[in-house]
């Protein structure tokens, strides 16, 4: 049966809805007509019909038609909906990737389940519960790696340099996915701080790093929200409300019943007022990080720097239908504090999910507190746009995870190049005459890109001379993290990352701007 035929039994699943509005009174003839499809296809359907399939089916038809923000959550989409809240999972406790057909480890969680017992970044897992993972994508492999506490899983280890592949039986336990994954100094003063998502973890964490990073002189903070999809909205508001004075409006809400509107402001005086700031967004950056962009940009408090948000400015309030569905629907609109809404135009769905720019003509125009020009329906403009796309053969070497394959292979001492650097950890009497010291100042010098160069011609990896010139630096940066990535831990890997980014390197640059900002 087609989808559109089923569409509108969704009703019969929200039938206590109709309870709550019978102002329009057609209402009632509908539900009518929906009970009668939903006893044709009971009583007359030339098989057996699964009831939950329908139903799920229909719901999603329904919500279809509304906008691209309202969803329905079925056990599986409301369980991660739960996790990413809650900021905790039961699984093994790993990172992966699909590179390829390959679903590769990039890193094992230190201290769970899969660490323990050995697995390493680099390994391959080439089954799932004897289950091929060849045409699985990394979210279908994440989901089948998950599931209830205490309960096992299977995995198939591929591992270069073993004859053959072997079985891992791994008991799942809880994983903590922090919101706040990354804080350091870029330099002396200027602290950084990413924030992965907005969870009901994210102030509290949030609170720790900084506490960290005063301790350790920071003078001016850089926000990275670059990729940061949202999440939970309140814990936006606590993040904006660390940054500005008491009784600053940060955003507020409108929906079909007025009675429902709200405007939430600052609460209280921190001690981030006077802190010079920026924010980093991208086309990534939507929801929750809409707003505390929105916040700190129409309140004059900071600058942002990056790419355009997304455009997400639509809230949604999950219902819940039973114990294990749920339906998440949008039920107002936000606006920042100059009265823009950031939603982008989503009459063209096709052009609404590639994330095309809105023309600026067509945009709102709208003032900060301190008079300065600010556009809507088309996400956050940042006051500096720099772009963090990468060039097409990085890409394509990172999709392929040729540069994390040779980063590994270099980090395990499995290249001719390798054989020359003495490592961490090393003792100097392994070092030799012509040994160089692998610290943290390593940058990938001409001799290395040509060892890499040559990797690539040995995988039959295609490319010209022009595309690897136009890209040496990008891939350098690349082949930087990884490594360092695998010699000192994630954490480190992700810093020096950071050293070399444009739009880091800008946003330092900027920071006497935002600082000027505050004694305006």
């Amino acid at each position: 049966m087609r989808r559109e035929a089923i569409a509108f039994l969704l009703i019969c699943g929200l039938l206590f809805l109709a309870s709550q509005d019978r102002s329009d009174e057609g209402w009632s003839t509908s539900l009518a007509k929906v009970e009668a499809v939903a006893t044709i296809i009971q009583q007359r359907y030339y098989e057996p019909v699964e009831t939950d399939k329908l139903l799920y089916a229909s719901i999603r038809g329904v919500l279809d038609t509304l906008d691209p923000h309202s969803y329905f959550l079925d056990p599986d989409s409301l369980a991660r909906m739960r996790e990413e809240y809650t900021g905790k999972y039961y699984g093994l406790g790993i990172q992966i990737q699909k590179q390829e057909d390959r679903l590769v480890v990039i890193s094992p969680i230190e201290g769970g389940p899969a660490y323990r017992l050995g697995i390493l970044p680099g390994d391959v897992i080439s089954h799932i519960n004897g289950e091929s993972t060849k045409p699985m994508s990394s979210f279908e492999a994440m989901q089948k790696l998950r599931g209830p506490k205490g309960t096992k899983v299977t995995i198939t280890i591929v591992r270069e340099g073993l004859d053959k592949p072997f079985d891992l039986t791994i008991v799942r336990e809880e994983i903590s996915l922090k919101s706040v994954p990354y804080a350091f100094m870029l330099k002396a003063g200027v602290g950084y701080i990413f924030i992965r998502n907005f969870a009901e973890t994210t102030i509290d964490e949030f609170e720790e790093k900084m506490k960290d990073l005063l301790s350790q002189g920071m003078t001016s903070l850089i926000l990275d929200l670059r990729g940061n999809s949202g999440g939970t909205f309140f814990q936006s508001i606590e993040l904006a409300d660390e940054f500005l004075p008491s009784g600053s409006l940060i955003v507020s809400i409108k929906g079909r019943n007025r009675r429902y509107d709200r405007e939430f402001r600052a609460q209280r005086d921190r001690q981030y007022e006077k802190l010079p700031l920026i924010i980093l967004i991208n086309q990534g950056s939507a929801s929750a990080s809409e707003i505390v962009a929105g916040a700190i940009m129409d309140n004059d408090r900071g600058l942002i720097v990056g790419e355009d948000s997304w455009g997400k400015g639509l809230v949604q309030t999950v219902f819940p239908l039973g114990p294990n569905i749920a339906v998440a629907l949008t039920t107002a609109k936000y606006f920042t504090p100059s009265g823009r809404s950031i939603q982008r135009d989503y009459t063209h769905i096709e052009d609404y999910m590639l994330n095309k720019e809105a023309p600026e003509e067509q945009r709102e125009v709208r003032y900060t507190s301190k008079g300065r020009r600010v556009l809507g329906q088309g996400g956050i403009t940042p006051d500096y746009k720099v772009s963090s796309s990468l060039k097409p053969l990085t890409a394509e070497l990172l999709f392929r995870g040729q540069i994390f394959s040779y980063a590994r292979k270099f980090a395990g001492r499995q290249t001719p190049l390798s054989q020359k650097y003495l490592f961490p950890g090393d003792k100097k009497s392994q070092a030799g005459e012509n040994k160089k010291l692998l610290d943290k100042d390593f940058w990938p010098d001409e001799e290395m890109m040509a060892e890499f160069q040559q990797f690539l011609h040995t995988n039959k990896i295609e490319f010209t001379a022009e595309a690897l010139a136009e890209a040496r630096d990008e891939i350098a940066r690349e082949l930087q993290r990884e490594i360092f990535s695998l010699l000192w831990g994630m954490d480190e890997g992700i810093r020096v990352y950071r050293l070399r980014d444009p739009v880091v390197l800008k946003a330092i640059e900027l920071m006497p701007e935002a600082a000027k900002m505050l004694e305006d």
